[in-house]
């Protein structure tokens, strides 16, 4: 993962998204090359084959101690999830997703990176 690209962080969605989250809470994920959507990977001894996927953009029980730990307000809206930082007397952007978990951590990497990111090439590749 070499070439880097700048991507609306409202658009990031996937392995993309993931990727993203990883970086910003500082875990260390390595792509797996033999995964067709490039997943994220976290080495860890307990895990199956010791390792598991980090994918908090559709799993709770990784999304869950995120939204703790970053104060992440979210809720429906018409058709509609959103998300927010919470951030006290001060203004704050709301992300929009048709899932819940992609709203959440859209807001988790805008209150943290902002409204652009730089993500690698390939993993662009993989945004609908």
């Amino acid at each position: 993962m070499s070439d880097m690209i700048e991507v609306k962080t409202a658009d990031l969605t996937g392995p993309a998204l993931d990727w993203v989250v990883a970086k910003v809470e500082g875990v260390a994920v390595v792509t797996d090359p033999n995964s067709p959507n490039s997943r994220q990977m976290v080495e860890d001894a307990e895990a199956i084959n010791g390792w598991y996927c980090f994918s908090p953009s559709t799993d709770w029980s990784q999304a869950g101690p995120l939204i703790e730990k970053n104060k992440i307000g979210f809720g429906p809206v018409r058709d509609w999830w959103v998300a927010h930082p919470n951030r006290h007397n001060e203004p704050t952007d709301w992300l929009r997703a048709e899932a819940p978990l992609v709203a959440i951590c859209r807001a988790i990497v805008a209150d943290k990176l902002g409204e652009v990111v730089s993500i690698p090439a390939e993993l662009a590749e993989l945004i609908p």
